[in-house]
């Protein structure tokens, strides 16, 4: 029984470091190798990780373990702030159109997609979120610099199915935040996706072969997080919310009429029960009583 035990201690200590060296190599922050090796073995790990977590009958007892968890949150902090720098390097950039540039960047959020994808098959998916809402609010100072205003389409559209992913988990409950950090992670994407909703559709009347919409898969899968974010807020928030989609422009995406219905039935039958108790409040007793 010793001898199998410390047999079984070695061979899940070795898939440890396994997964955790491919997950290093997977998003670019292992240890650096020539340029010719890069590519490939990011793709490699990429798989390898992928093939861990669907078939390897000992990654759960590895993704359980504290040690990991921990190395796993260190690699999400470096993904995240590789990420930053690179955006943030565009605007400081005299030759913004630079596609060198672009790819770097795109490298950057690939990753970090990658990531979030392998998140969530861990239950570690509040990570990433915690992360995203964070940065939230740089990434769009930066993206909407007028420099920007018509070119990076393909970055502009990867942001989006990001935190379209983002959205997906906090609207259907996979992570659960605070109010106020849904509030504000509605209110600081919104308005950008409803823009660029708009603009991909515009360009891609005026170009046929624009090769950046927003999908309608992308766009409906959008759709359904947010009236599901909405619906659950507090009615306050739900109506702050629901009255700057109506007073938009481009009112017709996101379709928040279902959340807004909701909103109203729920309103009403809030104000039902309120009137309801104030009369029964009011009414006098009667001598028997």
């Amino acid at each position: 029984m010793t001898i199998c035990t410390n047999i079984q201690e070695t061979e899940l200590c070795g898939t440890k470091e396994v997964f955790l060296s491919a997950i290093r190599f997977a998003t670019s922050t292992g240890d650096s190798l020539p340029l010719f090796e890069e590519d490939y073995l990011r793709t490699s790990a990429q798989e390898q990780v992928e093939f861990m977590l669907e078939d390897d009958e000992k990654i759960p007892l590895v993704i359980a373990d504290d040690e990991i968890k921990v190395e796993i949150r260190i690699l999400v902090s470096k993904i995240f702030c590789s990420f930053e720098n690179e955006l943030f390097s565009l605007i400081l950039e005299p030759d913004i159109a630079n596609k060198d540039i672009e790819k770097k960047v795109m490298r950057s959020l690939s990753d970090l997609e990658w990531m979030c994808n392998t998140l969530l098959k861990m239950d570690l998916m509040k990570e990433f979120v915690s992360h995203w809402a964070n940065i939230s609010s740089n990434l769009l100072k930066v993206i909407e610099d007028k420099r920007l205003d018509s070119i990076m389409w393909g970055l502009k559209i990867k942001l989006i199915e990001v935190t379209s992913k983002v959205l997906d988990a906090v609207g259907y409950g996979t992570v659960v935040l605070p109010a106020e950090s849904r509030v504000e992670l509605l209110k600081t994407w919104l308005p950008y996706i409803r823009k660029m909703k708009f603009l991909s559709d515009q360009m891609g009347k005026t170009e046929a072969a624009f090769p950046y919409m927003m999908s309608e898969d992308l766009s409906q899968c959008i759709e359904g997080a947010i009236v599901s974010l909405v619906s659950a807020l507090p009615s306050n928030d739900q109506a702050d919310i629901l009255a700057d989609w109506i007073s938009a422009e481009q009112v017709k995406y996101p379709d928040l009429s279902e959340a807004f219905e909701i909103w109203c039935y729920r309103t009403k039958s809030a104000n039902r029960r309120l009137d309801e108790a104030l009369t029964e409040s009011a009414t006098p007793l009667s001598p028997s009583s």
